[in-house]
């Protein structure tokens, strides 16, 4: 299952609804730092697959999330526990940033 790629009709059910741990990645494809993060997160996925969510929303395709979330820089990754956001981070970050980011809400 490994990375998902949300929309704002498939945000509710896989992350607004899941009971567990979630990383979303808010990203555009014209956004270089976006670009960096991306093949990190894509790694998290497969390390955390089974344990928690891994999710990339695009926010120039999915621009209600964007406002929902009030993403104003890019990268932002959002991680949530049971629907709800429990950790920030903004701009391109080191993987074990994320990686912690994620252990400590698990």
């Amino acid at each position: 299952m490994s990375l998902i790629h949300l929309t704002d009709e498939s945000f509710k059910t896989e992350i607004s609804e899941y009971e567990g741990v979630a990383l979303v990645d808010f990203w555009a494809p014209w956004c270089g730092p976006c670009q960096m993060v991306g093949p990190v997160i894509e790694e998290l996925a497969t390390e955390f697959e089974g344990k928690a969510k891994v999710g990339k929303v695009n926010v120039d395709e999915q621009q209600n999330l964007a406002e929902h979330f009030q993403i104003m820089s890019i990268p932002a990754v959002f991680v949530f526990k049971n629907g709800e956001v429990v950790d920030t981070l903004i701009g391109a970050m080191a993987k074990e940033d994320y990686k912690e980011a994620i252990q400590k809400h698990l």
